[in-house]
């Protein structure tokens, strides 16, 4: 059965404009104008330096090899690029959901959804947006453009991603070593919009932000939406009798209490949620919680506010 994107939904944000730090100044319609030169630029040639102008753009190496004062020039670039990444492994359809419903969501169809709105605003805006999904490995990447044809395109993508079917297919999760398959995969800074539950091996906490890292080292800007459960994955609210967890990437099982377990297990998944947000604190990454509880309005639209105040 094919799914669709109820774009309907997406019409409240259409009104917003979604500044990213770093990259545009100021509320432009349309076109940005980065006050970085060199940041949202191309490189074009050389050109000799004239005596009496700015320094700023001589290639010094040029003159060590040259003895020459040559200028870079630079090719103007009026478009924020956004990459979004989206991660599908089979923990992110959990809860298991007959039919796609956005008032009552999974993990994956806040995600898509969000990720809708998004490339609706940046799309506005003239952006050029490209999705990428991942598992253990990457496993779409589109290239970055801002028609309408794209547009459609990246919808098209997004919603092959509601039908999945995880019951009968097992998609292994691997942050680290896709996150930095795909930092290497981006040959012009952006800004990164990652939707991911970060459910990973618990003891590879370092390598994982060594992946997120690299996004940095590029000189990408970086938002991490932090997509979970908060009613059944950190706080635990099931009723005072014996379940059966199964891993749905693993399909290990386990029989439990949760009432048992509860105190211990909330403590813990708490002090890695507040371990993830320092050190996105700390990397100078945008850390977002989203409970997907709370719809992908809930959490979008104080997130889109909070930035325009900020920027």
């Amino acid at each position: 059965m094919a799914y669709s994107i109820d774009r309907d939904r997406l019409q409240q944000f259409n009104s917003l404009e979604f500044l990213a730090k770093q990259v545009v100044e100021g509320f432009i319609t349309g076109l940005h104008k980065s006050p970085f030169h060199g940041f949202s630029v191309e490189f074009a040639e050389h050109r000799l330096y004239n005596a009496g102008e700015s320094t700023r753009f001589i290639d010094w190496k040029l003159y060590g090899r040259t003895d020459k004062l040559f200028v870079k020039r630079f090719e103007e670039e009026t478009n924020l690029r956004c990459r979004i990444i989206i991660d599908r492994s089979s923990s992110m359809y959990f809860p298991v959901r007959e039919k796609v419903n956005i008032n009552d969501p999974n993990k994956v169809i806040f995600s898509v959804y969000a990720a809708a709105v998004l490339i609706n605003l940046m799309k506005k805006q003239r952006d050029a947006i490209g999705i990428s999904t991942f598992t253990d490995k990457v496993d779409l990447h589109t290239q970055a453009r801002s028609s309408s044809v794209h547009q459609k395109f990246l919808y098209g993508e997004l919603e092959r991603l509601l039908d999945p079917k995880p019951g009968k297919q097992q998609h292994p999760t691997d942050i680290t070593k896709s996150l930095h398959q795909l930092a290497e995969m981006l040959h012009k800074r952006s800004l990164v919009i990652i939707f991911s539950d970060m459910m990973d091996n618990i003891h590879r906490l370092d390598k994982m932000f060594a992946a997120l890292q690299h996004f940095k080292h590029y000189k990408h800007e970086v938002i991490l939406f932090h997509v979970v459960d908060k009613k059944l994955e950190e706080d635990l609210d099931l009723d005072d009798r014996p379940y059966r967890f199964i891993d749905m990437e693993t399909k290990e099982t386990i029989k439990l209490n949760p009432v048992e377990v509860r105190e211990r297990y909330t403590q813990a998944f708490s002090e890695l949620r507040k371990e993830l947000e320092v050190r996105c604190g700390r990397y100078h990454i945008d850390y977002v919680q989203a409970d997907i509880n709370k719809g992908f309005e809930g959490i979008l639209l104080p997130y889109l506010f909070k930035r325009e105040r900020l920027f």
